[in-house]
């Protein structure tokens, strides 16, 4: 698989039950609880700006 072809790639996701809570401390100083929905917000964000390499040939 490569970079080009790889959004175009179907990956089965297996989910694990939450072991630990995970947060963050942000810019009030008030911790704050990370959520998959956060999570898959922020993937989403990243691939709608992930540029596409030019074509080698």
């Amino acid at each position: 698989m490569t970079l080009q072809n790889s959004s175009d790639a179907k990956i089965e996701v297996i989910r694990q039950p939450q072991q630990l809570p995970c947060s963050y401390i942000d810019a009030k100083g008030q911790e704050v609880q990370i959520t998959e929905e956060m999570i898959q917000q922020a993937c989403s964000e990243l691939e709608q700006r992930l540029v596409k390499p030019a074509q080698q040939g």
